[in-house]
């Protein structure tokens, strides 16, 4: 391999995985920021409509996901459509998500699968 195409291959790793170190701090002061306990509810355990998601203890990259297609909106691909979700999602920026999916991921959630 070529010194300085390795070179330049790792760099772009780094600054990949650098790019997306997810804070769990900065994840909670961002859920704070943008209220999302208020509808989520304030252990995001217990959204206050039994129609809105729990996302306390959810995998982060699904997290990071529905976050990112809530910002594209329906129109792109892999995008959803939701009016409050896409107001609240818009001025994220990638870390945004990634430390918010790290917290509340972290958090004790009570989702049950069944088998």
């Amino acid at each position: 391999m070529n010194p300085l195409y390795a070179s330049v291959l790792l760099a772009g790793l780094a600054l990949a995985m650098h790019a997306h170190a997810a804070d769990v701090n900065a994840g909670k002061s961002a859920t704070e920021k943008y209220n999302c306990a208020a509808c989520h509810g304030k252990d995001f355990n217990t959204p206050i409509d039994p129609s809105y998601p729990k996302l306390a203890g959810q995998h982060r990259d699904y997290l990071e996901h529905a976050l990112v297609a809530y910002q594209r909106g329906g129109d792109g691909p892999n995008g959803r459509s939701n009016a409050i979700m896409g107001a609240q999602a818009k001025p994220l920026s990638r870390q945004d998500i990634a430390n918010i999916a790290a917290y509340l991921n972290s958090l004790p959630g009570s989702l049950v699968l069944r088998k």
